[in-house]
């Protein structure tokens, strides 16, 4: 059974810094993605980060140069460093794993909130 457990999340306020990290367990071989979705409140899910299999690290342009996701292999986790934070980045932060044909897994999402 896949899961995920995202922590690290919480209040801060405007230009500073926190670092979300989600534990992967379970998860078959040959995942194809594996990142970051964010959901502000009222509003519909929207990609952060991505680490493609394969290929080069994507952001949305919202949080280039702000944000830097990372894998640890050894400790199977994702994390997702966030700098610069701005009032517009307060969502509720969901980790994820993708693989073709099978299937996409969530964590349960950790709160982010950012106060001006």
């Amino acid at each position: 059974q896949v899961q995920l457990a995202e922590s690290g999340g919480g209040s801060v306020q405007s230009g500073g810094s926190l670092r979300l990290s989600c534990a992967v367990s379970g998860a078959p071989s040959g995942i194809n993605a594996l990142g970051w979705y964010r959901q502000p409140q009222g509003k519909e899910r929207e990609l952060v980060a991505v680490i493609p299999r394969g290929g080069s690290t994507n952001y949305a342009d919202a949080v280039r140069g702000r944000f830097t996701i990372s894998r640890d292999s050894n400790k199977n986790t994702i994390d997702l460093e966030m700098n610069s934070l701005k009032p517009e980045d307060t969502a509720v932060y969901y980790c994820y794993v993708y693989k073709w044909r099978v299937g996409t897994w969530w964590g349960q999402g950790t709160q982010v909130i950012v106060s001006s």
